[in-house]
This record gives C-alpha cells, structure tokens and sequence, in this order.
C-alpha cells in the first residue's frame, strides 16, 4: 500500500475529473428530482415573496463560487467517502419527520444537507473541506427567519416608543400599536425589518468570504451583519414616525413610507461594507492545503471510477428511502370522525353569541363554536380537531392564528405564552388581549391537546405529531380556545372566569375526543 497525495499533479490540472464531476452533477440532479416537492416548496416562496426573492441567485452564486477555485479543486483527488452516508442518513429521517409534520423549512434545509452530504460521500473529504463555504452558501436558498418577525416587531416597538418617549413626545403603547399627539402608529410584519436582516445577513456573509482570508473576521464581520439591521431598522422606524409628526402627518405615510426605509437601509449597508473594508484581506492569497492520505489501486493521476460510481448509487438509495415511506404515510385512508360533541357541565349553559370576533384556524376535520353562560359570565368556546396531520390540514400551522394582520374590525393588542392555574393545577397557555373597533375587548386562552395532555409551545407540538405519524400511532390534535370579555386592563375577573371555564369544560372535552378512534 503507498502513500499517495491527496492532490493531482497540476500537468493538466483536470486531467480525471470530468467523469467524476459528471457523476457528481447526475446525482445532484437526480435528488433534486426525487425531492422536487420539496424543491418546489422553496421556489413558490422565492416567487411570491420579494424578501426571499433572493433565492433564485444563491445556487447560481454558490456555482460562481465553486468555479472560482477550480484550479485548487482540480488538483484535488477525488474519492469516495462512505462516511457522508451518516449525514445523508440523518438528514433523511430529519427530512421524513418534517414532512410528516408539515415543517417545510426543515424539509428545505434537510434537503440542502442531503445534496451536501452526496457530494462528500461521491467526491470525498477533501473535496468538502475545500469547497465548504461554496457548498454551506446554498443553505441561504432556504426561506426561513419567519420566525424572527414578531421578536422583532417587538424591538422596532420598544426602540421607537423609547425614542419618541425620549425625544419629550406622549406615548400612548399597547402591544405593538402606540399613540401619539398627531396619530396612531402600529408595528406590523413589514415593519419588523426582516426583510433587511436577510439581505443583510446574506450580503454580509458573502462579502465576508470575499474580502477576508481570517475565519475570525469572517466571523465578525457576519456577527456585525446581524445585529446592524436589526438597530438599523429600529432607529429607520423611528426617522419615519419622526417625519411624519414633523411634518403634521404629510410625508413618509404613502410609498415614500417604503422609499425612505430601503434608501436608508442601503446607506447603513454601504458604510458597513466601507467600514469593513479597511482590513480587507483579498489581495492575499489563499492557502491550498495538501495533506497526505494513504490510497490504494490508483497510479499517477488516473482516478478508480468504480468505488464513485458504488458510492452515487449508495447516496441514491439511502436518500430516496425516506420520501417512498413518506408516500406509503400519505396515500393511507383517514380514519372516521364522529362529530364534536360537548356537554356543559358545571353549570354553564349554552347561549347566544357575544362577539363577531372569529379565530382564525384552518383546515380543520372537525369544528365546534359555541358561546356559554353563568352567573352573567360569557365564554366563547372553538374547538378544531385535526384527526390526522396532512398538508393543508395541520393543527399547527402558520396560517393558524388570532387575527389577520391590519383586520378592519379586530387587532391584537397583546399575546404571550403564561402561565394560569387551571383546577389547581398550574400549567401553560397562549394569551391574547383582542380589541375591537366596536370597544369590545377579549380575553383570550388558546392551547392544545396532543396524546391527552395539553401542550402549548408549537414546536414541540410539531415534533409530537411527526414522530406519532412516522411510528404509525395516532396523530390526532385539538385546539382548544375559549374567550370572554373584559373591562379595560381588569384582567382577574376574566382570568378567573376562563380558569372556571375550563376546570368545568375540559373533563367533557377530552370525552368527546375518547370518541375518536385512532388511524
């Protein structure tokens, strides 16, 4: 056995590389066919949303990328590595639970780790070290951060009001809505300045690779790129309230309200790239690592095909396992689902309705809305029993929610996650203050009931339902949501009342769901 090099003689320096490049390519392709689904789910994004539009340019970039250090590439020895098969693995079943959950971000970025798994395990190590900035780039192809809007609403919201505040202007504040002497403001998701931070964040990872040879600085530069649009945004909220106030409410309200934002972010992102550049480091040159590797059954700068070729056909079928059981879960029938039937019990009785507020929750199998009373006391009671998870019919879904965002008659004065005691017992739910144009105001519990116990937090709901789907259990799921009015902020009379409510109520619930045969 010798001691080859893990690089190719430079004389021609892509002399046995097509045919492994080629096969690379095939399998590349071939994935994105087999999850093209998947792959489709991010182009839909890109296409209807202008702040993920960027996505169409990330794999052209990363190919850009790729191309760039071709010659350094090219005097890499390809070989396969079967240990990229793990990740491959791992990124299948991750792939297989967020499919079965309806999670399209993490399928999205499972994904993206199963193309970048094939290629270690068809062209080696080596190949991934050398190509990893290039291949980890595709990542920003994935539509994610949605998450980051209503922390970030929030921070827009504290930063202005403690500005204007600052500046000797009366605030008036609840939720994300706030008043001052010449109008009324609210934060909304275009406000939270997402947007910014993707393009910045995206921008300023590319830039950092660009201009800087030192990880540290790549590092910091990207750290920088992070938190300056989010203080960025803020202090744009802030200008544009100001001008709108200075100027008795005739300037920055209409497209002017987008123009001076996208100006102003542009100007913030030039001096962070002017900043950055005084310790610029691309005019030196990058260092090719070389290290030798013990290899056997290969001579000069001829490349053993078979173990690549053994290897592609490996990555294909560990990574086309997942969607054949995720098809096998989809086409099994849905199991019968007897009507939503509670009792009232503890002495509330069904009555007429108090509210024209109506939650905003889809797709469900089943759906009771009633209103109750007792001793004067109203409560508003929706159910929405999910009996299997599917898309388009998930109990936790993005599209699952108080209110639209800018509805005419309601806003959403305030939700948080907090903690009540509920028949003595302390446990968690959802929380929300509706408000009404009509001056009505609600008090609002949400939270919902997965393998007969209550569970608020989304995300560990989703995990939940995918591991009882993918283990072929029942994967049933119920929102439970009750409401009642309240006065102003005197919060106890309605918190008492719905802790009533659901201490009496929740034993006829969870009967009606006892009804409900599993698949």
């Amino acid at each position: 056995m010798n001691a080859l090099p893990e690089t190719l003689p430079m004389t021609p320096p892509h002399t046995g590389w097509w045919l492994p490049a080629g096969v690379t390519i095939g399998v590349l392709l071939i994935l994105t066919g087999i999850f093209w689904p998947t792959f489709l789910s991010m182009e839909e994004v890109w296409a209807r949303s202008e702040t993920f539009a960027h996505g169409y340019l990330i794999v052209p970039i990363s190919i850009w990328l790729i191309w760039r250090k071709r010659d350094e590439l090219a005097r890499i020895r390809p070989r396969a590595d079967l240990r990229g098969l793990f990740l491959l693995g791992g990124a299948g079943i991750a792939w297989l639970l967020a499919d079965a959950g309806s999670v399209n971000v993490v399928a999205q970025l499972a994904f993206i780790a199963m193309l970048i798994s094939a290629v270690w395990t068809v062209l080696g190590a080596a190949f991934l070290r050398a190509a990893f900035f290039p291949l980890m780039f595709l990542f920003f192809a994935v539509p994610m951060g949605e998450f980051l809007i209503q922390p970030l609403m929030g921070v827009t919201a504290d930063f202005t009001v403690s500005m204007l505040q600052a500046t000797g202007i009366p605030v008036y504040r609840e939720g994300t809505f706030f008043s001052i002497p010449s109008g009324d403001w609210s934060v909304v998701e275009g406000c939270s300045g997402l947007r910014y931070l993707i393009a910045s964040v995206t921008l300023g990872v590319l830039y950092a690779y660009l201009t800087y040879r030192s990880w540290k600085r790549r590092l910091l530069f990207a750290i920088a790129a992070m938190i300056v649009p989010v203080f960025a945004n803020s202090g744009r909220a802030y200008m544009i309230v100001m001008i709108a106030h200075l100027s008795d409410m005739k300037l920055a309200l209409g497209v002017d309200h987008y123009i001076y934002g996208w100006v102003f972010f542009g100007i913030v992102m030039m001096l962070l790239f002017w900043i950055g550049s005084f310790w610029r480091e691309d005019d030196q040159v990058q260092p090719v690592s070389s290290q030798p590797v013990v290899s056997a059954g290969v001579t000069g700068t001829g490349i053993v095909l078979q173990p690549i070729l053994l290897a592609a056909l490996l990555a294909l079928g560990v990574a086309g396992l997942w969607p054949m059981y995720a098809h096998w879960l989809e086409s099994r029938p849905l199991p019968d689902i007897p009507a939503l039937q509670v009792e009232a019990a503890g002495g509330w009785k069904a009555g007429e309705g108090f509210t024209s507020w109506v939650p905003h929750w889809i797709g469900a199998d089943r759906q009771l809305r009633q209103s109750y009373t007792q001793a004067g006391h109203n409560v508003l009671l929706e159910l929405d029993y999910y009996a299997t998870q599917r898309q388009g019919a998930e109990l936790i879904n993005s599209q699952n929610y108080m209110i639209r965002q800018k509805d005419p008659a309601w806003s959403n004065v305030g939700e948080a996650i907090v903690t009540v005691q509920i028949g003595g017992i302390t446990r968690q739910v959802r929380q929300a203050r509706m408000r009404g144009s009509n001056g009505q105001r609600l008090l609002v519990w949400q939270w919902n009931r997965i393998d007969q116990r209550p569970v608020v937090n989304d995300y560990l709901a989703k995990l939940i339902l995918a591991f009882d789907r993918v283990r072929l259990v029942r994967d049933d799921g119920l929102s439970v949501l009750i409401a009642t009015p309240y006065q102003n902020a005197d919060f106890k009379t309605a918190t008492a009342t719905l802790a009533r409510f659901a201490a009496d109520m929740e034993p006829s619930i969870t009967r009606s769901l006892d009804q409900v045969d599993g698949p």
